[in-house]
């Protein structure tokens, strides 16, 4: 006798994705994060619930308010996602997540906003399937190694931070710089901490004009220095990295596997900095970090200071085995009193835990708590 598989992943072709939510939630920080292009004092961001087969597959949209990070923004891509891609979506059977992508593939650009639909959908489906997203992705740890990062303040600030960080036993500290904000910090870091695994982010302050400047940066043993130029730039990049001894590690630059290609073949960067919500979702992350591997680069998984649903996502991202270096999702204590997630996403010794609360993200919605700091919701249905 034939044996039905009554799961909801493969039953009448698929997952029935009945409806959508979108919020947009909004967490103040502990302290400003000040970077070279923006000071933020709370985290605004939108939130996906994709609901199907009983089950709710959860993800956050990490875009600004205000496109000084890249071009998306909010109130963009909350139109985008409500008159565009969610009425493709809602009411349509999917028996994977590849399977959005031809709904997904024919909109230029758009990354962050295609990014969140994608992973709620992996949420969903690892859930529906009753294993763990790791599991889904191909993941080969049950802990990934991450660091933390250091928004720009004063020097003695700094140390202060960095202390902090060294007791806690993280594996790796970002500084924030910019120009004005780099050489003399640098010399101050290493004269306290000669040994620690040190790398900066520019957050595209610098340009060609100031390889001079960033040649000085040799001089203290850093890991790497992240996108040190324009954020669609790779050309450029690789006369810098020709010129320095110190490793470039690519992040606005690649938005998908073909710019990680490009880069890698033009010798551009060392080290590829993947984020799964910046790229448009785990597809092109896996994509961007097979081809890394395929070069022998190296890539770790960068944070957008998300709250516990993206750092979720993130964790079970990093579980690939070519995240090799220490990760930006340190403990969400560090930057929120309180989380959006029931489950506390904490750091030990430089390692942070895959999620396991049941399959999916591991982590559940503190509901409760997320309608206090939610500004907006709306429902979309067939």
């Amino acid at each position: 006798m034939s044996q039905h598989n009554t799961n909801p992943a493969f039953a009448g072709g698929g997952i029935l994705i009945e409806a959508a939510e979108l919020h947009i939630v909004s967490l103040p920080l502990i302290t400003p994060f000040v970077i070279s292009n923006q000071t933020l004092t709370d985290k605004t961001f939108p939130l996906l619930v994709l609901k199907g087969a009983g089950i709710e597959g959860i993800a956050e949209a990490v875009m600004d308010e205000i496109p000084d990070y890249l071009e998306e923004t909010i109130p963009a891509a909350m139109a985008f996602l409500r008159d565009v891609l969610l009425p493709r979506i809602v009411g349509k059977r999917f028996a994977s997540p590849y399977e959005l992508e031809p709904i997904l593939a024919p909109w230029r650009g758009n990354r962050m906003a295609k990014a969140v639909v994608e992973m709620a959908f992996w949420d969903l489906w690892a859930k529906s399937l009753g294993i763990p997203l790791k599991a889904a992705l191909g993941g080969v740890r049950g802990a990934v190694d991450v660091g933390v990062s250091i928004g720009i303040g004063s020097v003695e600030l700094t140390l202060e931070r960095i202390a902090e960080a060294q007791a806690a036993g993280y594996k790796r500290t970002k500084l924030k710089i910019a120009k004005g904000h780099d050489v003399a910090l640098l010399d101050a870091v290493r004269a306290r901490y000669p040994d620690i695994k040190l790398t900066v982010d520019a957050n595209t302050d610098y340009g060609l004009e100031d390889l001079a400047l960033l040649r000085r940066f040799d001089e203290f043993d850093l890991d790497y220095i992240e996108q040190p130029l324009a954020f669609d730039d790779i050309h450029d990049h690789a006369q810098v990295q020709a010129a320095l001894k110190t490793a470039i590690c690519l992040d606005e630059s690649i938005r998908n596997a073909g710019d990680a290609r490009k880069a890698l073949e033009m010798r551009a960067a060392r080290v590829i900095n993947i984020k799964v919500g910046r790229v448009g979702g785990f597809a092109a992350a896996r994509a961007i970090h097979d081809v890394s591997a395929a070069f022998g680069v190296p890539v770790w998984c960068g944070g957008m200071l998300e709250a516990g649903i993206g750092r979720a996502h993130n964790i079970h991202l990093a579980t690939l085995a070519n995240f090799t270096k220490p990760g930006d999702t340190s403990s969400a204590s560090r930057y929120f009193k309180r989380d959006i997630v029931n489950e506390p996403l904490e750091a030990a010794n430089g390692e942070m835990p895959v999620p396991n609360n049941g399959a999916g993200i591991g982590v559940t919605l503190d509901r409760d708590y997320m309608k206090s700091v939610t500004s907006h919701s709306e429902m979309i249905r067939p």
